[in-house]
């Protein structure tokens, strides 16, 4: 029914999508969930810093979003006056980082009064995978499907019933996987952002070397903390026998590391499969450019007849190209937001859809 929407261009509306919830300035510009334009501009800043400064990131957004919105629409062919909405994320994030996005599209509004979508950045993810580009041959999930939603910040197993309904029916009660990957990461002094490093280096090492803890939760839900744990007494017990442990044996550590949280997060979506009696599967977020992770999914889906649904590289981190995609789901239904709406830090998919 989605896709049946998407063939008729005369009734798709054009949107501006804003991305603004961490430390990534994004704008992109579909008509319908055709993708004409998405720039991103990052903040390389952070890196020594070993995670994300807020202060800094909301500063950098003020001098990013004007260029990158203008880019956004001068790549798309259109101007701001052609526009039927303007979709932006209103949470969860950073709260100077928002504060940006949503003030600055508020702006807009005003000036051209045209209609403001307000979308969860969660969601937005999930809807990643209804994102196409002119001329390409694309499947989108039909409903009902599972997502594993997986990033720096959450970890997630969410039922989409349709672009308007989805529970979330399994979550981390602690850290994320990307969270996981970070620490691990930095205690053995790769840098930041760990994840994408860790998997560079585990496609060199043996992943069965080491044996991490894998903690025993009940139901879909997930715990990462234990993991942690059980790597850094690992680290501080043969740090002891040998200073060049890490060094030695980083190729190792990373594919040891990454195969454990890989195992967890695959042996919940698997028994959710089961439950639910739900063979489409997708996997969204930051973590899902995790190559191990996307060749997970297709050894489980030669295993289980799973159809899977893996996000191009461009959509899994944060962008507002899935924002924008959101946002024409949210123009449908008719649901818009009012200028007094003031942007949210912390929330789950459940509580706002």
């Amino acid at each position: 029914m989605v896709q049946q929407q998407m063939t008729q261009e005369k009734k798709y509306p054009l949107l501006l999508g804003i991305e603004s919830s961490c430390d990534d300035t994004s704008a992109a510009v579909v008509r319908g969930c055709e993708l004409l334009s998405n720039v991103i501009a990052s903040q390389a800043v952070h890196s020594a810093y070993g995670g994300v400064v807020p202060e800094m990131a909301s500063r950098a957004h003020q001098q990013n979003i004007v260029p990158v919105v203008s880019e956004a629409l001068k790549r798309a062919g259109v101007s701001v006056h052609d526009l039927d909405g303007i979709a932006f994320t209103a949470g969860p994030g950073l709260l100077g980082s928002l504060l940006v996005g949503v003030n600055f599209t508020k702006g807009l509004h005003l000036a051209l009064g045209t209609p403001l979508i307000s979308v969860n950045h969660l969601r937005a993810h999930v809807l990643a995978h209804f994102i196409y580009e002119p001329g390409e041959e694309h499947q989108s999930p039909e409903f009902p499907f599972l997502c594993l939603l997986v990033s720096g910040g959450n970890s997630q197993i969410i039922k989409v019933n349709s672009p308007y309904d989805m529970e979330v029916v399994g979550q981390t009660i602690d850290d994320a996987a990307g969270e996981a990957f970070d620490k691990c990461a930095k205690v053995m002094g790769l840098g930041y952002p760990g994840g994408p490093i860790v998997n560079k280096l585990a496609n060199e090492g043996n992943p069965l070397r080491f044996q991490f803890s894998k903690p025993q939760i009940k139901g879909l839900d997930y715990s990462f903390s234990g993991l942690k744990t059980s790597f850094l007494y690992t680290l501080r017990d043969e740090l002891k026998e040998n200073p060049n442990f890490i060094e030695e044996n980083k190729a190792d550590l990373c594919a040891s590391l990454q195969k454990t949280v890989i195992d967890i997060l695959m042996g919940k979506l698997l028994k959710a499969t089961k439950q639910y009696q739900i063979n489409r599967v997708a996997v969204a977020g930051g973590v899902s450019a995790n190559t191990g992770l996307r060749d997970a999914f297709a050894d489980y889906a030669s295993r289980y007849g799973w159809q899977i649904f893996i996000p191009k590289f461009a959509y899994t981190t944060d962008n507002a190209a899935m924002v924008a995609a959101a946002g024409y789901f949210s123009y449908l239904a008719g649901d818009f937001a009012s200028r007094d709406l003031v942007p949210f830090v912390r929330t789950t998919l459940k509580e706002n859809l």
